[in-house]
């Protein structure tokens, strides 16, 4: 029970400092000029200790966003896939140099909505979710793991309409074009990686981080591991693509297990701007890499693939 000393002071004021002291946790006091709220603030503060609760509210008042944010990308992001990983990194750097100095118990949902309009005049309606996204996550585990808030304030915040997915394939023609400019590119693998994509609808990620061990010339098949749902997937490898993947295996790199590494052999390699000039001297507009799973689909679809099997293939989950 808390304990209540009535206090005058020199100009004749009365005062009621109240103090609650519960075996393991430290004394807490407070005062207040009616003996009603201190009695109500003992009270309250003594069954919010004995739930567990009061001392997540301290570390809110002491801890930082950007407290969180730190203890967030140290503990958790490395655990996600390569390519989340970067993307979040920029972004959990956005909200570190926006609000990171506020505490926790200050990061309201009204902070966060004004820093969600604040994105949305640079960014598309989806990265701008992705903000929110991230954020989202590190409160909860800040609630449900570390304790050291009550609430995930962005649980409140709406998220923004999303336009509906482009679907962008590349005619006969295109695809020509797109392969003629790929085998004449500078880059050594940018040819194999795109035969790799339209014979498998596999992402871009997930071809450059293929290893050896996930290539099988006996069953022709290739497995991804490094997939954006996290599941492992295994693809038949077929045709024009096969016979590229051979070829390579021949020449392959002795000082590394990476299918298509970097210089040093450490990392895979980066052919953003390679593909980039490769659609440029195609011809090809509005043309994403990411579009050639799209490409990859119609054609299965044309040759008579299910629907069931074209899901399979490109690693997507069917709702039934």
């Amino acid at each position: 029970m808390a304990t209540i000393v009535r206090r005058t002071s020199k100009n004749g004021q009365l005062s009621y400092r109240a103090q609650v002291r519960r075996k393991g946790a430290p004394p807490l006091s407070a005062t207040f000029t009616k003996l009603s709220d201190a009695r109500k603030w003992g009270q309250i503060t003594e069954a919010a200790i004995i739930e567990g609760r009061h001392f997540k509210t301290v570390e809110a008042k002491r801890r930082t966003l950007a407290d969180m944010l730190d203890r967030y990308t140290q503990d958790v992001l490395p655990q996600k896939r390569a390519g989340t990983v970067r993307a979040q990194v920029t972004q959990l750097h956005w909200w570190q140099t926006q609000i990171g100095h506020y505490t926790l118990v200050d990061v309201t949902p009204a902070l966060i909505a004004k820093c969600r309009d604040t994105l949305k005049r640079t960014h598309a309606s989806a990265t701008v979710n992705r903000y929110l996204a991230v954020l989202s996550h590190a409160f909860t585990i800040g609630v449900r793991e570390w304790e050291w808030c009550d609430d995930n304030p962005v649980r409140k915040i709406k998220r923004l309409r999303e336009p509906r997915g482009r679907v962008r394939f590349l005619s006969e023609e295109e695809r020509q074009r797109l392969l003629d400019a790929c085998q004449v590119s500078n880059s050594r693998y940018l040819y194999k990686v795109v035969v790799l994509a339209l014979a498998t609808g596999a992402r871009k990620g997930e071809i450059l981080s293929l290893r050896w061990a996930d290539v099988n010339f006996n069953r022709e098949v290739l497995t991804f591991h490094e997939t954006k749902n996290g599941e492992r997937r295994t693809v038949p490898l077929t045709g024009q693509a096969l016979t590229l993947m051979r070829q390579h295996a021949k020449v392959r790199h002795l000082n590394t297990t990476l299918v298509f590494p970097d210089v040093a052999g450490k990392q895979p390699a980066d052919v953003r701007d390679a593909w980039e000039c490769a659609v440029k001297r195609a011809g090809i507009a509005d043309f994403r890499f990411h579009d050639l799973r799209h490409t990859a689909a119609s054609y299965l679809a044309m040759n008579g693939a299910s629907l069931m099997e074209i899901a399979e293939i490109l690693g997507h989950s069917l709702r039934l």
